[in-house]
């Protein structure tokens, strides 16, 4: 599975604001729940003011529950914990 330009390309911009130390964790709101989340922002100056650029938000609880990995042996395929393991 290939990971798409814009999301590549985001990745690049997060790590050169990483590498400036141009990041912020800021508390937000959900737009669809209203729950908090904590958000991953690049920060950028516009004159005198700070531009923040959201790029994501930390997982709450466990995040090895939040995500499924891609699958090793599938190209195209993730791996799922209810799958049914088979024998060698």
């Amino acid at each position: 599975m290939s990971i798409p330009f814009h999301a590549r390309s985001n990745f690049q911009t997060l790590l050169r604001a990483a590498a400036d130390g141009n990041l912020a964790l800021m508390e937000c709101l959900d737009a669809q729940s209203g729950s908090p989340r904590y958000v991953i922002c690049a920060v950028a100056r516009d004159g005198a003011d700070y531009v923040f650029t959201p790029f994501g938000h930390l997982a709450d609880g466990n995040p090895y529950n939040a995500y499924l990995p891609p699958d090793p042996d599938n190209p195209a395929g993730f791996v799922r914990p209810d799958a049914p393991e088979t024998a060698p």
